[in-house]
């Protein structure tokens, strides 16, 4: 099997201290216990080390304890992973733990920001020590599904918001969907020509008319993904799998 292929294979790790001009990078974080009490990472075996701005590097580990692991940098590239469209995935909060579940699979899909939001029909509303906790969890999510998946970046959780503020922090570069499941625009039929893209999807039973009679009138496209109707946890899945294959990112 090539180089290329197996690298794939390697254990993957993401840091902030790399020096492109060194020849080592260090592990010093919570990773570094993973290395080598979980993994048991020897002398010589190679992992990946992202810098979170979408350049991989191939390394060998050098040394290490569960407190430190140098590795030496073989070769430096660019990450393959990453889409070359910016999805924002606007998820109104579902109940129990539904959310960590939609961010794992966001992440996998390609997401670039995952922003919780409440509106009407949410049964679940935290406050907002509650929501900062969750934030925290989720992004330990994010970044453990960017690890797994191969991402080049670690997709931003963004604090909690409430809709009307959600729905106006979209700015006119951006294509902006609310997904709705009394009807809309097939997605094959929305002009995507943007590169950043913007989704909105309800928690349980959706949205009020009203909310997305505002949208469209802060020139929101009304969307949908066909006559079944999707559980909360579904929809974002499939719309983020459908605009990744339609801009020809899956």
């Amino acid at each position: 099997m090539s180089e290329e292929l197996e690298r794939w294979r390697y254990p993957r790790f993401f840091s902030d201290n790399i020096d492109p001009d060194s020849d080592t990078i260090v592990i010093d974080s919570e990773d570094a216990k993973h290395i080598t009490s979980v993994l048991r990472m020897k002398k010589g075996d190679k992992a990946i080390i992202c810098d979170k701005n979408c350049t991989d590097y191939l390394c060998e580990l050098d040394n290490g304890d569960k407190n430190y692991a140098e590795f030496r940098i073989i070769e430096s590239k660019r990450n393959s992973a990453e889409p070359d469209i910016e999805i924002t995935l606007f998820q109104a909060v579902p109940k129990n733990d539904k959310l960590d579940f939609i961010v794992q699979k966001a992440t996998e899909l390609g997401a670039t920001r995952i922003v919780p939001f409440i509106s009407k029909r949410c049964v679940s509303k935290p406050d907002s020590k509650s929501a900062e906790k969750k934030v925290q969890r989720l992004q330990r999510i994010c970044y453990e599904a960017s690890k797994q998946c191969g991402r080049g970046i670690i997709p931003e959780v963004m604090p909690f918001t409430d809709f009307k503020s959600a729905v106006n922090s979209i700015d006119n570069d951006t294509t902006a969907l609310i997904f709705y499941e009394c009807g809309g625009e097939k997605i094959k039929n929305i002009d995507l020509s943007k590169k950043k893209i913007a989704i909105f999807i309800g928690s349980e039973g959706g949205f009020e008319k009203e909310e997305v009679d505002f949208a469209i009138s802060k020139g929101f496209i009304s969307a949908y993904l066909g006559e079944r109707i999707l559980r909360c946890e579904t929809a974002p899945i499939a719309a983020l799998a459908v605009l990744m294959n339609v801009t020809e990112n899956l």
